[in-house]
């Protein structure tokens, strides 16, 4: 049996390897018709699902029955995409959404929705083609869309399931998944670690902050929260309980933190090229108000653990089992160059994917400069780098398909209209009110959907209804960007919170609180963003700098009240004040900030007189959460 899997990914690499060709020709010559670009894209991606994840996936009787109906899935994706090529002047020329279906039509185009939807079931879960199935079902039953007509959407338009996602995915995902699946094969993960490792592992809390470190510059190139959490946590985990972590804690600060490397430029996975075909700007446009919040994101979660760490007595490592900065600087750092010289091309007007294709070609060259990373460049490795690649961005792929269902049917149905309406009369015009109850609805609309989707349907659903209200537009993408990432990590339906409490044995409820204490700033920010334009760096230069300090300040003074220590163990009313002050501190406004200083100012002089009246006062470790 295993032999049998092992053949089918022998018949799934030549695939693969064609796929990432295809992508990187369509860089260096142009992308074809829309129809030929999108429908090759998820020919390959359907394909390459149905060999590589069967529908019977142990070994039983049925797995060579099951191996017989892929395959036939296969033939049937063939001819249904290749009937797109054949009849692309017929689709061209036909008035779309008028014109009747013919039975070929409308066999091939309900094949096609199946299609997708089992695709991404055997990807991406249960989860996303349900709702794609309730979007449907909600369009034929409360808007009276025929089947004929939703199908005509999704298969012969660009509207659906070929529409923005599903091009956003063929444009620029796959190339950057591509890029990162290098990187990792060229070994600059160890670099991430070891350099993580060598700032903070001395510092008290060291695993903790390396966790937070790596994941921060790991997760920004992976683009999955998850697959962070599987790569990263099989190392920050163990080491963080060795040196006194509690599970709980442990698996949370590695799903937190591995959650924010999906808002950390420079590539923010995949939600970041969707956001910038949304908003019609440059992908260097997103990365510029993305930097600010995703800073305070993480030096918050920083601090947490800080002060986390300080509450439980807990040390760093010892400085002689630490590699040291400047060895790792020197045998390792040139692996930092593929993402610098995707930086530099975007700054010099570059498209994005070109970016991607110059970085992804850098990788192995410059993995080759030193004797200690030279290693990683075999051919074998290259190959193992592409199916890589390819195999991760397959999940994105069909949850952009799936989402592009959903997108269709809020387009064509009026939905998206009716729940800016709904969203609108339940605030009654109340912008805060409006930003809660859009917040609530994101993460539930979020849960268990990776990403992507989950921002992409929040787009249909919910911007109109800020832009309605007044929000700025990068504001109100950023706003809901953040709840679709938020999402994973909050309960209870916590993607990367389960799978980070697989590696460290944590029970949910208690690293669910913590994640949430972690995190809490991630919940927040996107609230100061639309009040605080500045820290999207929108305003003159002082402005900027006075909002994102006081914003910094009131940041580390909310980790600070939420885990109960500041410059000593804080009692109950100096958490609540600095939690109190601290949100004070991150609203817009010269009073608020001058209120919210004071406040702080207060703890401040309070836990330094206590501290000088107690020097030699222990902080033992607590089991409280």
């Amino acid at each position: 049996m295993k032999q049998a899997i092992s053949k089918y990914g022998m018949i799934a690499t030549p695939i693969m390897l064609a796929m990432a060709a295809f992508h990187v020709w369509v860089v260096l010559v142009g992308a074809p018709q829309v129809f030929v670009f999108r429908g090759t894209h998820l020919l390959f991606g359907l394909t390459l699902v149905f060999i590589l994840f069967p529908l019977v996936r142990k070994e039983s009787s049925l797995f060579l029955p099951s191996r017989i109906l892929d395959a036939g899935l296969v033939a049937l994706t063939i001819v249904v995409i290749g009937y797109l090529f054949v009849a692309e002047d017929y689709i061209l020329r036909r008035f779309a959404l008028v014109s009747p279906l013919k039975p070929i039509d409308l066999f091939f185009g309900t094949s096609f929705v199946l299609l997708v939807l089992e695709a991404a079931r055997r990807t991406v879960g249960i989860a996303l083609p349900l709702v794609a199935i309730a979007f449907l079902a909600f369009g034929m039953i409360n808007a009276n869309l025929s089947w004929s007509y939703l199908v005509d959407v999704n298969y012969l338009t660009t509207e659906g399931i070929l529409g923005i996602p599903i091009s956003v995915s063929a444009t620029y995902i796959t190339l950057f998944v591509l890029f990162g699946a290098f990187v990792e094969k060229s070994g600059a993960g160890q670099l991430f670690i070891d350099f993580a490792m060598a700032i903070a592992g001395a510092s008290t809390g060291g695993p903790a902050k390396v966790a937070c470190l790596t994941s921060a510059l790991f997760g920004s190139i992976s683009g999955s929260s998850t697959a962070n959490v599987m790569t990263t946590g099989t190392f920050t985990i163990p080491l963080m309980k060795r040196l006194g972590y509690r599970p709980h804690f442990a698996g949370a600060v590695e799903a937190v933190a591995s959650t924010g490397g999906q808002i950390m430029p420079p590539i923010m996975g995949a939600a970041a090229f969707v956001m910038a075909e949304f908003m019609g700007v440059s992908y260097l446009t997103v990365l510029k108000i993305a930097l600010v919040p995703a800073m305070l994101y993480f030096v918050a979660v920083f601090f947490a653990i800080h002060f986390e760490a300080k509450r439980m007595n807990l040390r760093g490592m010892d400085r002689a089992d630490l590699p040291d900065l400047r060895e790792v600087i020197f045998k390792r750092g040139h692996q930092i160059l593929p993402l610098v010289i995707i930086v530099g091309t975007l700054l010099v007007g570059y498209s994005a994917p070109y970016a991607a294709l110059i970085g992804m070609a850098s990788v192995f060259p410059i993995a080759a400069l030193r004797r200690e990373t030279r290693s990683a460049v075999t051919l074998a490795n290259f190959v193992d780098a592409v199916t890589s690649g390819i195999r991760n961005s397959l999940q994105v792929i069909m949850a952009c398909a799936s989402a592009g269902i959903v997108v269709g049917v809020i387009g064509f149905s009026g939905i998206g209209i009716e729940f800016t309406e709904l969203v609108s009369a339940a605030a009654r015009d109340n912008l805060v009110l409006a930003l809660v109850l859009t917040a609530i609805a994101g993460v539930i609309l979020g849960m268990g959907l990776p990403t992507t989707p989950a921002y992409i349907v929040q787009v249909a659903l919910l911007v109109p209804g800020l832009v309605a209200l007044g929000v700025r537009l990068e504001a109100a993408h950023l706003f809901v960007l953040y709840f679709a990432s938020l999402s994973v990590i909050t309960p209870p339906v916590a993607i990367s919170l389960f799978a980070a409490n697989s590696i460290s044995g944590g029970k949910l409820l208690p690293s669910s609180i913590a994640a949430l204490k972690l995190a809490a700033t991630g919940y927040v920010v996107p609230f100061m963003a639309v009040f605080g334009l500045p820290l999207l760096l929108i305003g003159t230069g002082m402005q900027i700098l006075i909002t994102v300090s006081t914003a910094l300040i009131g940041v580390i003074g909310l980790s600070a009240g939420l885990h109960g220590f500041f410059l000593t163990r804080c009692n109950l009313l100096e958490r609540l004040t600095l939690v109190a002050f601290s949100l004070v501190l991150m609203m817009p406004g010269v009073w608020f900030n001058v209120l919210g200083l004071c406040g702080a100012s207060i703890i401040l002089i309070v836990q330094v007189l206590r501290r000088r009246a107690a020097p030699t006062q222990s902080t033992p470790a607590s089991d409280s959460v």
